[in-house]
Protein backbone atom coordinates (compact mmCIF):
# COMPACT_ATOMS: atom_id res chain seq x y z
CA UNK A 1 0.00 0.00 0.00
CA UNK A 2 1.53 3.55 -0.30
CA UNK A 3 -5.15 13.90 0.50
CA UNK A 4 -4.07 16.38 2.33
CA UNK A 5 -3.49 18.76 5.16
CA UNK A 6 -6.26 19.74 7.09
CA UNK A 7 -5.19 23.54 8.31
CA UNK A 8 -3.33 24.28 11.69
CA UNK A 9 -6.17 26.54 12.45
CA UNK A 10 -9.60 26.55 11.26
CA UNK A 11 -8.49 29.31 8.96
CA UNK A 12 -6.22 26.93 6.60
CA UNK A 13 -7.70 24.18 4.49
CA UNK A 14 -7.36 21.17 2.93
CA UNK A 15 -4.03 21.34 1.40
CA UNK A 16 -3.29 24.76 2.33
CA UNK A 17 0.29 25.73 3.76
CA UNK A 18 0.42 27.14 7.23
CA UNK A 19 0.61 30.98 7.33
CA UNK A 20 0.27 33.60 10.22
CA UNK A 21 -3.37 35.05 10.65
CA UNK A 22 -1.97 37.89 10.07
CA UNK A 23 -0.97 37.88 6.22
CA UNK A 24 -4.19 35.77 5.64
CA UNK A 25 -5.26 38.14 3.57
CA UNK A 26 -2.36 37.47 1.14
CA UNK A 27 -2.46 33.82 1.46
CA UNK A 28 -2.66 31.81 -1.55
CA UNK A 29 -6.09 30.61 -2.06
CA UNK A 30 -6.96 27.02 -1.19
CA UNK A 31 -8.20 24.48 -3.32
CA UNK A 32 -11.97 25.37 -2.09
CA UNK A 33 -11.25 29.44 -3.09
CA UNK A 34 -10.31 28.89 -6.40
CA UNK A 35 -12.62 30.60 -8.75
CA UNK A 36 -14.13 28.78 -12.02
CA UNK A 37 -13.14 31.58 -14.20
CA UNK A 38 -10.19 33.65 -14.98
CA UNK A 39 -11.09 36.36 -12.42
CA UNK A 40 -8.59 33.65 -9.61
CA UNK A 41 -5.53 35.30 -11.34
CA UNK A 42 -6.47 38.71 -10.81
CA UNK A 43 -6.85 38.00 -6.97
CA UNK A 44 -10.79 38.80 -7.33
CA UNK A 45 -11.85 35.41 -5.99
CA UNK A 46 -12.83 34.35 -2.72
CA UNK A 47 -14.60 31.26 -1.27
CA UNK A 48 -18.13 30.97 -0.44
CA UNK A 49 -19.70 29.47 2.09
CA UNK A 50 -20.96 26.25 0.30
CA UNK A 51 -17.66 25.75 -1.43
CA UNK A 52 -16.43 24.76 1.43
CA UNK A 53 -15.20 21.88 2.98
CA UNK A 54 -14.34 22.24 6.24
CA UNK A 55 -16.47 23.96 7.68
CA UNK A 56 -14.93 26.83 10.41
CA UNK A 57 -15.75 25.47 14.17
CA UNK A 58 -18.05 28.29 14.99
CA UNK A 59 -20.66 26.97 12.32
CA UNK A 60 -23.01 23.93 13.38
CA UNK A 61 -23.59 21.18 10.98
CA UNK A 62 -24.87 17.67 10.90
CA UNK A 63 -22.08 15.76 10.73
CA UNK A 64 -24.14 12.81 10.67
CA UNK A 65 -25.12 13.39 7.61
CA UNK A 66 -22.20 12.77 5.63
CA UNK A 67 -20.45 10.87 7.72
CA UNK A 68 -18.34 8.26 5.74
CA UNK A 69 -19.67 5.23 6.34
CA UNK A 70 -23.03 6.24 6.72
CA UNK A 71 -22.39 7.85 3.27
CA UNK A 72 -20.79 4.55 2.04
CA UNK A 73 -23.61 2.30 3.60
CA UNK A 74 -25.97 4.76 1.17
CA UNK A 75 -24.26 4.26 -1.71
CA UNK A 76 -23.72 0.10 -1.67
CA UNK A 77 -21.44 -0.38 1.13
CA UNK A 78 -22.70 -3.86 1.99
CA UNK A 79 -23.06 -4.23 6.28
CA UNK A 80 -19.26 -4.56 7.89
CA UNK A 81 -17.51 -5.74 10.93
CA UNK A 82 -15.67 -2.11 11.86
CA UNK A 83 -16.14 1.38 12.94
CA UNK A 84 -14.20 5.10 13.03
CA UNK A 85 -13.32 5.75 16.44
CA UNK A 86 -11.12 8.89 17.65
CA UNK A 87 -7.49 9.05 18.21
CA UNK A 88 -6.86 12.51 20.02
CA UNK A 89 -4.02 14.25 17.97
CA UNK A 90 -0.27 15.85 19.39
CA UNK A 91 -1.59 19.06 18.24
CA UNK A 92 -4.45 20.56 20.15
CA UNK A 93 -5.25 22.59 17.88
CA UNK A 94 -6.01 20.01 15.20
CA UNK A 95 -9.20 17.93 15.38
CA UNK A 96 -8.78 13.87 16.27
CA UNK A 97 -7.73 11.94 13.80
CA UNK A 98 -9.78 8.90 12.64
CA UNK A 99 -9.27 5.07 12.72
CA UNK A 100 -10.87 1.62 11.44
CA UNK A 101 -11.94 -0.50 14.31
CA UNK A 102 -13.21 -3.57 14.97
CA UNK A 103 -17.17 -3.23 15.78
CA UNK A 104 -17.02 -6.92 17.42
CA UNK A 105 -14.74 -9.15 18.18
CA UNK A 106 -13.12 -11.02 14.80
CA UNK A 107 -10.97 -14.18 14.59
CA UNK A 108 -8.19 -14.60 11.83
CA UNK A 109 -10.00 -15.35 8.29
CA UNK A 110 -12.77 -13.03 8.82
CA UNK A 111 -13.82 -10.00 6.14
CA UNK A 112 -13.85 -7.09 7.90
CA UNK A 113 -15.03 -5.05 5.32
CA UNK A 114 -15.75 -5.19 1.45
CA UNK A 115 -16.25 -2.33 -0.79
CA UNK A 116 -17.54 -2.12 -3.61
CA UNK A 117 -15.73 -0.86 -6.83
CA UNK A 118 -18.12 2.03 -6.91
CA UNK A 119 -17.01 3.28 -4.05
CA UNK A 120 -13.23 2.83 -5.41
CA UNK A 121 -11.27 5.91 -7.27
CA UNK A 122 -8.74 3.80 -9.75
CA UNK A 123 -7.41 5.91 -12.98
CA UNK A 124 -10.33 3.43 -14.59
CA UNK A 125 -12.92 5.83 -12.84
CA UNK A 126 -10.81 8.64 -13.08
CA UNK A 127 -10.26 8.77 -16.81
CA UNK A 128 -13.08 6.45 -17.88
CA UNK A 129 -10.94 4.95 -20.47
CA UNK A 130 -8.23 2.39 -20.02
CA UNK A 131 -6.22 3.17 -22.90
CA UNK A 132 -5.64 6.52 -21.72
CA UNK A 133 -4.79 5.92 -18.21
CA UNK A 134 -2.08 3.31 -19.61
CA UNK A 135 -1.13 5.95 -22.03
CA UNK A 136 -0.82 8.35 -19.03
CA UNK A 137 0.81 5.94 -17.07
CA UNK A 138 3.73 4.71 -19.34
CA UNK A 139 4.57 8.69 -20.14
CA UNK A 140 6.37 11.19 -17.40
CA UNK A 141 2.70 11.55 -15.34
CA UNK A 142 2.29 9.12 -12.42
CA UNK A 143 -0.78 7.43 -11.24
CA UNK A 144 -0.42 8.94 -8.30
CA UNK A 145 -0.59 12.28 -9.99
CA UNK A 146 -3.45 11.82 -11.68
CA UNK A 147 -5.31 10.77 -8.83
CA UNK A 148 -4.03 13.56 -7.17
CA UNK A 149 -5.24 15.92 -10.12
CA UNK A 150 -8.54 14.44 -10.03
CA UNK A 151 -9.58 14.62 -6.14
CA UNK A 152 -8.41 18.70 -6.43
CA UNK A 153 -10.80 18.75 -8.81
CA UNK A 154 -13.53 17.27 -7.21
CA UNK A 155 -12.77 19.12 -4.17
CA UNK A 156 -13.51 22.22 -6.31
CA UNK A 157 -17.45 20.99 -6.45
CA UNK A 158 -17.17 21.07 -3.05
CA UNK A 159 -20.60 19.39 -1.69
CA UNK A 160 -21.80 18.93 -4.97
CA UNK A 161 -19.19 16.47 -5.84
CA UNK A 162 -19.73 12.79 -5.00
CA UNK A 163 -16.82 12.42 -3.11
CA UNK A 164 -17.16 15.33 -1.02
CA UNK A 165 -18.07 12.66 2.45
CA UNK A 166 -14.53 10.88 1.29
CA UNK A 167 -12.60 14.17 0.51
CA UNK A 168 -14.14 15.49 4.30
CA UNK A 169 -12.30 12.40 5.68
CA UNK A 170 -9.03 12.79 3.95
CA UNK A 171 -8.91 16.67 4.71
CA UNK A 172 -9.60 15.76 8.57
CA UNK A 173 -6.62 13.28 8.51
CA UNK A 174 -4.22 15.58 6.69
CA UNK A 175 -2.47 12.64 5.30
CA UNK A 176 -0.73 11.92 8.43
CA UNK A 177 -1.18 7.88 8.87
CA UNK A 178 -1.82 6.81 12.49
CA UNK A 179 0.87 8.29 14.29
CA UNK A 180 0.21 12.02 13.31
CA UNK A 181 3.30 12.73 11.36
CA UNK A 182 3.02 14.05 7.89
CA UNK A 183 5.27 13.06 5.12
CA UNK A 184 8.92 14.85 5.01
CA UNK A 185 7.75 15.83 1.33
CA UNK A 186 5.40 18.30 3.58
CA UNK A 187 8.50 19.18 6.17
CA UNK A 188 10.25 22.67 6.27
CA UNK A 189 13.40 23.36 5.10
CA UNK A 190 14.27 23.25 9.01
CA UNK A 191 12.27 20.31 9.84
CA UNK A 192 14.08 18.06 7.27
CA UNK A 193 17.11 18.93 9.33
CA UNK A 194 16.04 16.34 11.33
CA UNK A 195 17.16 14.25 8.67
CA UNK A 196 20.38 15.21 8.86
CA UNK A 197 22.98 12.68 8.14
CA UNK A 198 20.31 10.52 6.42
CA UNK A 199 20.26 9.36 3.16
CA UNK A 200 16.46 10.17 2.87
CA UNK A 201 17.06 14.09 3.42
CA UNK A 202 18.54 14.47 0.02
CA UNK A 203 16.02 11.55 -1.33
CA UNK A 204 13.11 13.99 -0.31
CA UNK A 205 14.57 16.98 -1.73
CA UNK A 206 14.91 15.03 -5.29
CA UNK A 207 11.63 13.29 -4.90
CA UNK A 208 9.92 16.95 -4.73
CA UNK A 209 11.56 18.06 -7.87
CA UNK A 210 10.44 14.87 -9.55
CA UNK A 211 7.18 15.92 -8.29
CA UNK A 212 7.67 19.26 -9.57
CA UNK A 213 8.48 17.99 -12.85
CA UNK A 214 5.05 15.81 -12.91
CA UNK A 215 3.36 19.13 -11.93
CA UNK A 216 5.01 20.75 -15.09
CA UNK A 217 3.15 18.13 -17.17
CA UNK A 218 -0.48 18.77 -15.85
CA UNK A 219 -1.61 20.99 -18.45
CA UNK A 220 -0.51 18.32 -20.83
CA UNK A 221 -2.79 15.38 -19.45
CA UNK A 222 -5.40 18.02 -19.53
CA UNK A 223 -5.47 18.29 -22.87
CA UNK A 224 -4.42 14.70 -23.63
CA UNK A 225 -7.61 13.66 -21.14
CA UNK A 226 -11.28 15.34 -23.53
CA UNK A 227 -12.99 13.39 -20.59
CA UNK A 228 -11.20 15.71 -17.73
CA UNK A 229 -11.89 18.56 -19.48
CA UNK A 230 -15.69 18.16 -20.29
CA UNK A 231 -15.89 17.64 -16.41
CA UNK A 232 -14.06 20.21 -15.32
CA UNK A 233 -14.79 23.54 -16.70
CA UNK A 234 -11.96 25.41 -14.96
CA UNK A 235 -8.32 26.64 -16.01
CA UNK A 236 -5.91 24.59 -16.75
CA UNK A 237 -4.08 22.82 -14.10
CA UNK A 238 -1.06 24.87 -13.44
CA UNK A 239 -3.29 28.27 -13.72
CA UNK A 240 -5.27 26.62 -10.70
CA UNK A 241 -3.23 24.86 -8.35
CA UNK A 242 -0.37 26.18 -7.38
CA UNK A 243 2.46 24.17 -7.04
CA UNK A 244 2.75 24.00 -3.49
CA UNK A 245 -0.91 22.78 -3.58
CA UNK A 246 0.08 20.37 -5.91
CA UNK A 247 2.92 18.94 -3.68
CA UNK A 248 0.28 18.82 -0.73
CA UNK A 249 -2.07 16.87 -2.98
CA UNK A 250 0.44 14.29 -4.34
CA UNK A 251 1.96 13.80 -0.85
CA UNK A 252 -1.50 12.85 0.72
CA UNK A 253 -2.67 10.75 -1.88
CA UNK A 254 0.60 8.78 -1.75
CA UNK A 255 -0.29 8.59 2.17
CA UNK A 256 -3.36 6.88 1.01
CA UNK A 257 -3.33 4.67 -1.75
CA UNK A 258 -3.32 0.93 -1.78
CA UNK A 259 -1.62 -1.29 -4.32
CA UNK A 260 -3.80 -3.48 -5.77
CA UNK A 261 -2.82 -7.06 -6.90
CA UNK A 262 -3.63 -9.06 -10.37
CA UNK A 263 -5.82 -6.62 -11.83
CA UNK A 264 -5.09 -3.97 -14.76
CA UNK A 265 -2.73 -0.98 -15.38
CA UNK A 266 -5.32 1.49 -14.99
CA UNK A 267 -6.75 -0.37 -11.48
CA UNK A 268 -3.76 -0.76 -9.34
CA UNK A 269 -3.55 2.37 -7.70
CA UNK A 270 -6.64 2.74 -5.26
CA UNK A 271 -7.78 5.25 -2.91
CA UNK A 272 -10.11 3.16 -0.88
CA UNK A 273 -12.49 4.99 1.92
CA UNK A 274 -12.08 2.74 4.85
CA UNK A 275 -8.52 1.95 3.94
CA UNK A 276 -5.35 3.90 4.45
CA UNK A 277 -4.82 6.25 6.23
CA UNK A 278 -7.84 5.30 8.32
CA UNK A 279 -6.25 1.67 9.04
CA UNK A 280 -3.01 1.32 11.02
CA UNK A 281 0.08 -0.16 9.29
CA UNK A 282 2.17 -2.88 10.32
CA UNK A 283 5.22 -4.39 8.58
CA UNK A 284 4.49 -7.90 10.29
CA UNK A 285 1.31 -8.31 9.26
CA UNK A 286 0.03 -10.49 6.39
CA UNK A 287 -3.46 -8.78 6.27
CA UNK A 288 -4.12 -6.76 2.76
CA UNK A 289 -6.92 -4.69 0.73
CA UNK A 290 -7.54 -7.53 -2.21
CA UNK A 291 -10.22 -6.84 -5.12
CA UNK A 292 -12.05 -9.70 -5.30
CA UNK A 293 -15.13 -9.95 -7.45
CA UNK A 294 -15.92 -6.10 -7.83
CA UNK A 295 -15.30 -5.19 -4.54
CA UNK A 296 -12.24 -4.34 -2.38
CA UNK A 297 -12.39 -6.31 0.67
CA UNK A 298 -10.09 -6.64 3.40
CA UNK A 299 -9.63 -10.18 5.54
CA UNK A 300 -7.78 -10.28 8.95
CA UNK A 301 -4.97 -12.24 9.62
CA UNK A 302 -5.54 -12.35 13.70
CA UNK A 303 -8.10 -12.43 15.97
CA UNK A 304 -9.48 -8.66 17.09
CA UNK A 305 -11.45 -7.95 20.38
CA UNK A 306 -14.15 -5.14 19.58
CA UNK A 307 -12.89 -1.48 19.72
CA UNK A 308 -9.39 -2.93 18.64
CA UNK A 309 -7.50 -0.98 15.73
CA UNK A 310 -7.31 -2.86 12.48
CA UNK A 311 -3.97 -3.37 10.63
CA UNK A 312 -2.66 -3.95 7.39
CA UNK A 313 0.45 -4.94 5.36
CA UNK A 314 2.37 -2.15 4.31
CA UNK A 315 4.66 -4.26 2.20
CA UNK A 316 8.32 -5.24 2.25
CA UNK A 317 9.55 -1.30 2.59
CA UNK A 318 12.38 -0.08 4.72
CA UNK A 319 11.82 2.53 7.08
CA UNK A 320 13.11 5.38 4.63
CA UNK A 321 10.04 4.31 2.95
CA UNK A 322 7.41 3.97 5.56
CA UNK A 323 8.36 7.69 6.51
CA UNK A 324 8.27 8.79 3.21
CA UNK A 325 5.19 7.64 2.28
CA UNK A 326 3.25 7.19 5.63
CA UNK A 327 4.85 9.54 7.94
CA UNK A 328 6.17 6.40 10.31
CA UNK A 329 9.14 4.27 11.32
CA UNK A 330 8.41 1.02 12.46
CA UNK A 331 11.13 -0.13 15.43
CA UNK A 332 10.62 -3.40 14.48
CA UNK A 333 10.86 -3.90 10.86
CA UNK A 334 12.68 -6.73 9.11
CA UNK A 335 12.95 -5.16 6.31
CA UNK A 336 15.06 -1.82 7.52
CA UNK A 337 17.88 -1.66 5.40
CA UNK A 338 20.76 0.65 4.90
CA UNK A 339 22.14 1.01 0.79
CA UNK A 340 26.09 0.68 -0.21
CA UNK A 341 27.21 1.48 -3.85
CA UNK A 342 30.38 0.23 -4.52
CA UNK A 343 31.52 1.21 -7.98
CA UNK A 344 34.84 -0.03 -10.30
CA UNK A 345 37.22 2.54 -11.12
CA UNK A 346 36.51 3.46 -14.88
CA UNK A 347 40.19 4.33 -14.90
CA UNK A 348 41.69 1.47 -13.78
CA UNK A 349 43.41 -0.07 -16.97
CA UNK A 350 41.90 -3.39 -15.96
CA UNK A 351 38.36 -1.98 -15.81
CA UNK A 352 36.68 -4.03 -18.62
CA UNK A 353 37.97 -7.07 -16.81
CA UNK A 354 37.44 -6.66 -14.06
CA UNK A 355 33.80 -5.65 -15.09
CA UNK A 356 33.47 -9.31 -17.21
CA UNK A 357 34.32 -11.06 -14.19
CA UNK A 358 31.95 -8.78 -11.86
CA UNK A 359 29.40 -9.56 -13.98
CA UNK A 360 30.21 -13.42 -14.13
CA UNK A 361 29.63 -13.29 -10.56
CA UNK A 362 26.01 -11.92 -10.67
CA UNK A 363 27.52 -8.01 -9.76
CA UNK A 364 27.72 -5.23 -11.86
CA UNK A 365 30.59 -2.17 -12.36
CA UNK A 366 28.70 -0.07 -9.73
CA UNK A 367 27.19 -2.87 -7.44
CA UNK A 368 24.60 -2.03 -4.38
CA UNK A 369 24.75 -3.79 -1.18
CA UNK A 370 21.42 -3.71 0.82
CA UNK A 371 22.47 -4.09 4.20
CA UNK A 372 19.35 -5.49 5.88
CA UNK A 373 18.74 -5.22 9.98
CA UNK A 374 20.19 -8.04 11.59
CA UNK A 375 22.45 -8.83 8.91
CA UNK A 376 24.80 -6.70 8.47
CA UNK A 377 27.54 -9.35 8.71
CA UNK A 378 26.19 -10.59 6.08
CA UNK A 379 26.53 -8.03 3.91
CA UNK A 380 30.27 -6.71 5.00
CA UNK A 381 31.10 -10.52 3.94
CA UNK A 382 29.37 -10.12 0.48
CA UNK A 383 30.98 -6.46 -0.06
CA UNK A 384 34.67 -8.12 0.57
CA UNK A 385 34.91 -10.22 -2.59
CA UNK A 386 34.25 -7.25 -4.61
CA UNK A 387 36.37 -5.41 -2.62
CA UNK A 388 39.50 -7.57 -3.49
CA UNK A 389 38.85 -7.42 -7.32
CA UNK A 390 39.27 -3.78 -7.14
CA UNK A 391 42.25 -4.01 -5.80
CA UNK A 392 43.84 -6.33 -8.00
CA UNK A 393 46.53 -4.63 -10.14
CA UNK A 394 48.83 -7.12 -11.70
CA UNK A 395 48.05 -8.43 -14.72
CA UNK A 396 48.84 -11.83 -14.17
CA UNK A 397 47.03 -12.34 -11.40
CA UNK A 398 43.57 -10.40 -13.26
CA UNK A 399 44.57 -13.36 -15.83
CA UNK A 400 44.55 -15.39 -12.79
CA UNK A 401 41.33 -14.05 -12.20
CA UNK A 402 39.68 -14.38 -15.10
CA UNK A 403 40.13 -18.02 -15.79
CA UNK A 404 38.98 -18.71 -12.34
CA UNK A 405 35.11 -20.28 -12.08
CA UNK A 406 34.20 -18.55 -9.19
CA UNK A 407 34.95 -14.83 -7.59
CA UNK A 408 37.83 -15.84 -6.69
CA UNK A 409 40.69 -12.89 -6.09
CA UNK A 410 44.39 -13.46 -4.59
CA UNK A 411 44.35 -12.52 -1.46
CA UNK A 412 47.60 -11.51 0.14
CA UNK A 413 47.51 -10.01 3.99
CA UNK A 414 48.46 -6.41 2.53
CA UNK A 415 45.19 -6.39 0.32
CA UNK A 416 42.83 -7.98 2.90
CA UNK A 417 44.10 -4.87 5.42
CA UNK A 418 43.33 -2.54 2.78
CA UNK A 419 40.04 -3.54 1.57
CA UNK A 420 38.97 -3.81 5.74
CA UNK A 421 40.41 -0.49 6.68
CA UNK A 422 38.52 1.31 3.46
CA UNK A 423 35.32 -0.38 4.87
CA UNK A 424 36.02 0.62 8.36
CA UNK A 425 36.79 4.26 7.12
CA UNK A 426 33.16 4.35 5.06
CA UNK A 427 31.31 3.51 8.18
CA UNK A 428 33.06 5.57 10.34
CA UNK A 429 32.57 8.50 7.41
CA UNK A 430 28.64 7.77 7.33
CA UNK A 431 28.26 7.37 11.54
CA UNK A 432 30.28 10.91 11.93
CA UNK A 433 28.00 12.94 9.08
CA UNK A 434 25.00 12.79 12.02
CA UNK A 435 25.02 15.57 13.81
CA UNK A 436 24.26 13.31 16.87
CA UNK A 437 25.48 10.34 18.61
CA UNK A 438 23.37 7.15 18.72
CA UNK A 439 23.23 7.42 22.79
CA UNK A 440 22.37 11.33 22.47
CA UNK A 441 19.08 10.00 19.92
CA UNK A 442 18.36 7.33 22.48
CA UNK A 443 17.84 9.88 25.23
CA UNK A 444 15.83 12.31 23.13
CA UNK A 445 13.13 9.68 22.34
CA UNK A 446 12.67 9.43 26.25
CA UNK A 447 11.25 13.33 25.83
CA UNK A 448 7.40 12.56 25.82
CA UNK A 449 7.27 16.19 25.08
CA UNK A 450 9.53 15.22 21.83
CA UNK A 451 8.44 17.08 18.70
CA UNK A 452 6.77 14.32 16.92
CA UNK A 453 8.21 14.84 13.73
CA UNK A 454 11.51 14.92 15.45
CA UNK A 455 10.49 11.93 17.03
CA UNK A 456 10.27 9.61 14.07
CA UNK A 457 13.27 11.48 12.23
CA UNK A 458 15.31 10.37 15.05
CA UNK A 459 14.02 7.33 15.41
CA UNK A 460 14.65 6.49 11.84
CA UNK A 461 18.06 7.87 11.95
CA UNK A 462 18.90 5.99 15.51
CA UNK A 463 18.28 2.82 13.67
CA UNK A 464 20.47 3.98 10.49
CA UNK A 465 23.04 4.30 13.20
CA UNK A 466 22.47 0.62 14.55
CA UNK A 467 23.02 -0.74 11.51
CA UNK A 468 26.36 1.27 10.84
CA UNK A 469 27.75 0.46 13.87
CA UNK A 470 26.67 -3.50 13.44
CA UNK A 471 28.85 -3.06 10.10
CA UNK A 472 31.60 -1.34 11.59
CA UNK A 473 31.54 -3.86 14.22
CA UNK A 474 31.77 -6.54 11.64
CA UNK A 475 34.30 -4.76 10.08
CA UNK A 476 36.27 -5.07 13.26
CA UNK A 477 36.17 -8.29 13.77
CA UNK A 478 37.02 -9.10 10.60
CA UNK A 479 40.36 -7.20 10.79
CA UNK A 480 41.09 -8.91 14.38
CA UNK A 481 41.01 -12.06 12.50
CA UNK A 482 43.98 -10.90 10.43
CA UNK A 483 46.96 -12.91 11.15
CA UNK A 484 49.62 -9.98 11.04
CA UNK A 485 48.73 -6.78 12.68
CA UNK A 486 51.79 -5.19 11.81
CA UNK A 487 50.89 -5.48 7.72
CA UNK A 488 50.35 -2.04 6.24
CA UNK A 489 47.43 -1.56 4.13
CA UNK A 490 48.45 -2.02 0.31
CA UNK A 491 48.44 0.99 -2.13
CA UNK A 492 45.54 1.14 -4.02
CA UNK A 493 45.38 3.43 -7.13
CA UNK A 494 42.68 1.96 -8.25
CA UNK A 495 40.59 1.53 -5.34
CA UNK A 496 37.05 0.79 -5.84
CA UNK A 497 34.55 4.05 -4.58
CA UNK A 498 32.35 3.77 -1.97
CA UNK A 499 29.07 5.72 -0.75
Amino acid sequence: MELSRLSLSENHFFFSTPIPPSSLSHRLPTLLSLCTNRRRRRGLCSASNSDTLVAVAGKKRNEDDNDLKTWMHKNGLPPCKVVLKDKLSHDDSHKPIHYVAASEDLQKGDVAFSIPNSLVVTLERVLGNETIAELLTTNKFSELACLALYLMYEKKQGKKSFWYPYIRELDRQRGRGQLAVESPLLWSESELEYLAGSPLKDEILKRIEGIRKEYNELDTVWFMSGSLFQQYPYDLPTEAFPFEIFKQAFAAVQSCVVHLQKVSLARRFALVPLGPPLLAYCSNCKAMLSAVDGAVELVVDRPYKAGDPIVVWCGPQPNTKLLTNYGFVDEDNSNDRLIVEVALSTEDPQYQDKRMVAQRNGKLSIQTFYVYTGKEREAVSDMIPYMRLGYVTDPSEMQSVISSQGPVCPVSPCMERAVLDQLADYFNTRLAAYPTTLAEDESMLTDGSLNPKRRVATQLVRLEKKMLHACLQATTDFINQLPDHSVSPCPAPYAPSIK
